[in-house]
């Protein structure tokens, strides 16, 4: 049976597989959830700016809800949101974890405190086919942010091809990123009715992350 869904999005490629499958079973979408830090700048999970996460909501067809909290108020933020959605008779939060069982559990912790179904997609799949089912699908998500004690910062602004996917598993790095080697930010692909216009420019380091300025391109 198809529900109205919130989807919790990251702007990255396991979010936009797990949207697209959501919508393929039948589901509707109604919004996009992501935290961002305090002050509304960038988000919490993937330091992506405001601007290009409206831009791939607006190519999306949806709103773009944000909730803004530190780490200390981040659960009870993400609660009330999720609390608000379901008060407007959103159905179901759909979310990209794909095998870490503490993620899975607080997802089920906070959905329940807000009465909401959680459903993910990408459950316990093999990461390395879910990757080839992005890339395969045509969606074109770039790594921008590395944590260099992890994988070489060298692979900043690399597009995710076959290619890439058994180059990262040839150096023995998890070509999914799901222990957090690595982000990626999702430019393209059949959930936009066009592809999202990012440009990207300096490196910036914070610590043990190296990350890569993404904007959108200015207009001529």
């Amino acid at each position: 049976m198809q529900k109205t869904f919130m989807m919790s999005w990251s702007g990255g490629k396991d979010s936009a597989l797990a949207y697209y499958r959501a919508v393929m079973g039948g589901n509707v979408p109604v919004v996009l959830f992501t935290m961002f830090e305090p002050d509304g700048v960038r988000s919490r999970s993937h330091g992506l700016p405001l601007e290009v996460m409206e831009a791939q909501a607006e190519r999306m067809g949806l709103p773009l809800v944000i909730g803004k909290a530190d780490w200390a108020g981040y659960e009870e933020e993400f609660i009330r949101q999720l609390k608000s959605f379901k008060a407007q008779g959103i159905e179901m939060g759909v979310y990209g974890d794909i095998d870490l069982d503490d993620h899975l559990q607080w997802v089920l912790k906070v959905s329940a405190e807000a009465d909401m179904e959680a459903s993910h997609p990408l459950w316990q799949e093999p990461r390395k086919d879910l990757l080839l089912e992005l890339v395969r699908a045509g969606f074109k998500a770039v790594i921008t942010v590395v944590d260099a004690t992890r994988m070489d910062a060298a692979f900043l602004g690399r597009e995710f091809t076959e290619g890439l996917i058994g180059e990262l598993e040839a150096i023995g790095i998890d070509p999914c990123g799901e222990e957090g080697e690595f982000h990626t930010v999702v430019i393209d692909g059949p959930i936009f009715v066009e592809a999202v216009p990012v440009e990207f420019g300096d490196k910036v380091i914070n610590g043990n992350y190296h990350m890569l300025d993404v904007k959108l391109q200015t207009k001529e």
